[in-house]
C-alpha cells in the first residue's frame, strides 16, 4: 500500500505577499468537492477537479502540508509514473515568467537551489518529507469551481507543471492520482490564489470519513457556528505549516509525563507521527495495556501490529481492547483533540490491528504530525482569516453537492 507523508521541506516561515488583490467581482463565496479514497489501503484522500479549456478532469492528492498544486505534464514528461487520466497538456502562452511575483514566492519558500534558466518561465523543483519530489515550472489555467452563491466559475489559478516525478520512500505518488493539490498558508497556494481574486475567503476544511471518502470546502459558509473545539495558530518552528502550537499527550485521561510537543496538521500523511519521546511513551502504554488475548505479530503493512484469536475484519471489532488517547492545548482553553482507537488503528488485509500512529525519528521529524488516521470522522476547518484551527466531531457523509444545494 501506498502511505503518504507530504510535507514540503524548506518552506517560509511566513507567507509571502503575492501580487495585488484583484477586485472581488462577487460575494465571497464556498467551493465544496467530493472527496475519495482513505486511509487504508489507499493511502491517501483525493478531489477531482476540472482543469484546462475545455475542462477535463483530474485527481488530486488533498495536502495541507504544502503549497503548489501540480500535475504530472506532457511538457513534454521527462519522468511521469502512471495515471488515472492522459497527462495535462500546457499551452505556450501559459507559462508563468519568472519575473511573476508567484514566481518569487515559490523560489523563496523552496531555497537557493530554484532558478530560472530563462526569464520566460518560472522553473522548480520540489521535495517532500519522504523524498518524493516534483520538477516542473509554473503555468496557469482555468479550474472549475462548484459554489455557492452561484452554479460555476471558472478562475484561472497558478499550479505547477511537473515533468519529472520521483516517488517516495512510501510510494506516495501512485496510479490512482494525477497530481497534488497544495493547500498550505503560502501565497502560491491555491486558496491564497482564491482569496486574491475575491472567489473565497482564505478558509478551507475537510472531513475525512473511516468509510471512504468525504468532503472539502474552501470558504467559510458551512463552517459550524457551535461545537467546535478551536486553537490558535502558531508560527512553526520548521516551517509555514498549520500549527496548534505545543500539545500535552494523555493515555486514558492520564499524562504520558512527556514535554508539551509541537502539532502540525497535515492531510498528506497518511498516519500520524510523534518524534521519539511521545512515540516510545504511546507504544509503552499501549503494551502495558493490552490484554493476554492479543499478541504482537510482524505484518507487512505497518511496523506495529497485533493478532487475536481470530482475525479482525474492522477496527470496531478490535477497539475495546485499546485505550483512548487525547491531546490538549494549553494555549487555547479547554481544548482538547480526542483520539479514539480508531483514529489510530487500522486493520489490514491480514486481519490484524496495526498501530498508525509512526516513529518519526525516520522521516527526520522535529515536530509531531496529526495525519488523516487522526483527523477522520470529523471536519478539521483551517481558518486563515482568523488564525485558528478547528475540529468537530461528527458524520462526514454529506455529499458537496447536498453543501452548496443548502445555500439561498
Amino acid at each position: 500500500m501506498a502511505a503518504a507523508l507530504l510535507l514540503a521541506v524548506l518552506l517560509p516561515l511566513v507567507a509571502t505577499p503575492s501580487r495585488a488583490a484583484a477586485p472581488a467581482a462577487r460575494a465571497a463565496s464556498t467551493a465544496a468537492f467530493q472527496l475519495h479514497g482513505d486511509v487504508y489501503p489507499t493511502g491517501h484522500y483525493y478531489v477531482t477537479m476540472n482543469i484546462g479549456n475545455p475542462a477535463k478532469p483530474y485527481f488530486l492528492d488533498v495536502d495541507t502540508g504544502s503549497d503548489l498544486t501540480w500535475l504530472q505534464c506532457d511538457a513534454p514528461c521527462r519522468s511521469c509514473n502512471k495515471v488515472p487520466h492522459p497527462l495535462y497538456r500546457p499551452a505556450q502562452n501559459r507559462l508563468i515568467p519568472c519575473a511573476d511575483s508567484l514566481c518569487t514566492a515559490l523560489h523563496s519558500g523552496l531555497g537557493t537551489n530554484n532558478k530560472c534558466p530563462s526569464p520566460k518561465q518560472c522553473d522548480y523543483r520540489i521535495k517532500y518529507t519522504d523524498s518524493a519530489s516534483s520538477q516542473g515550472v509554473l503555468i496557469n489555467d482555468n479550474f472549475s469551481l462548484p459554489l455557492s452563491k452561484s452554479s460555476n466559475i471558472r478562475p484561472s489559478l497558478t499550479f505547477g507543471c511537473g515533468y519529472d516525478q520521483q516517488v517516495g520512500k512510501n510510494g506516495a505518488v501512485q496510479a490512482v492520482t494525477d497530481g497534488l493539490l497544495g493547500l498550505g498558508r503560502g501565497s502560491v497556494s491555491l486558496l491564497s490564489q482564491l482569496k486574491q481574486q475575491g472567489v473565497t475567503k482564505n478558509v478551507l476544511g475537510h472531513c475525512l470519513s473511516t468509510k471512504g471518502g468525504g468532503f472539502l470546502f474552501f470558504g467559510d459558509d458551512i463552517v459550524p457556528t457551535s461545537r467546535v473545539t478551536w486553537v490558535p495558530m502558531a508560527r512553526s518552528t520548521s516551517g509555514n505549516y498549520y500549527s496548534a502550537g505545543s500539545g500535552s499527550l494523555q493515555f486514558d485521561g492520564r499524562s504520558l509525563g512527556v514535554k508539551p510537543m509541537e502539532v502540525v496538521f497535515d492531510s498528506g500523511s497518511t498516519y500520524t507521527y510523534f518524534t521519539a519521546q511521545p512515540y516510545q511513551a504511546v507504544v509503552s502504554a499501549l503494551k502495558g495495556g493490552l490484554s493476554k488475548s492479543l499478541k504482537q505479530v510482524s505484518d507487512p503493512e505497518l511496523p506495529l501490529c497485533w493478532k487475536g484469536q481470530k482475525a479482525f475484519k474492522s477496527v470496531f471489532d478490535v477497539k475495546k481492547e485499546f485505550k483512548p488517547l487525547s491531546l490538549s492545548f494549553p494555549n487555547a482553553k479547554n481544548a482538547v483533540m480526542d483520539i479514539p482507537p480508531e483514529n489510530y488503528l487500522v486493520v489490514t488485509k491480514n486481519g490484524n490491528a496495526c498501530l498508525g500512529i509512526l516513529d518519526g525519528t525516520s522521516p527526520k521529524l522535529s515536530f509531531n504530525v496529526i495525519g488523516d488516521i487522526t483527523m477522520q470522522d470529523q471536519m478539521v476547518i483551517y481558518d486563515n482569516e482568523k488564525a485558528q484551527i478547528g475540529w468537530v466531531r461528527g458524520p462526514c457523509s454529506r455529499s458537496a453537492k447536498s453543501i452548496l444545494s443548502s445555500f439561498p
